[in-house]
């Protein structure tokens, strides 16, 4: 029996799920300057790199758990801004066209397929440079 309380990974990947909807939704307003986009992209980087890192060093969490995990928080940050500019819409034109509907399931898929991928190699090398003997849990 463990002598440490096991960790939940859900939270995590909501809290970094909503990180990726704030840095969408934070970045995009001054959309003239192209810095802007750059700077969306290391802070997202920066935050899918620390959940990867908080998967593998703190929850000890196989490659495959840990991409998963940073998948799924990929594919909720891009739900949640699939949402908030269908709802944008509605408020410049009354009624949801079909393309949102299509935006709600291409989104989440087409960041997290990448992410995942991503994800799992950089866990793996994570895994091969700590030493393989290192524990890790299948959750």
């Amino acid at each position: 029996m463990d002598a440490l309380p096991r960790r939940s990974w859900v939270p995590a990947a909501l809290l970094v799920g909503a990180a990726y909807f704030l840095i969408g939704r934070l970045f995009a307003a001054p959309t003239h300057v192209q810095a802007w986009r750059f700077a969306a992209w290391a802070v997202s980087g920066a935050a899918f790199a620390t959940h990867i890192a908080y998967e593998h060093f703190r929850l000890r969490h196989a490659p495959l758990s840990t991409a998963a995990h940073a998948a799924l928080a990929v594919a909720l940050g891009a739900l949640a801004l699939a949402v908030a500019g269908a709802l944008h819409s509605l408020s410049a034109a009354p009624g949801l066209r079909l393309s949102w509907l299509l935006a709600f399931v291409a989104w989440p898929v087409f960041t997290a397929v990448p992410a995942f991928v991503v994800a799992w190699v950089s866990a793996a090398v994570l895994r091969r440079l700590s030493g393989a003997a290192a524990p890790s849990v299948e959750r």
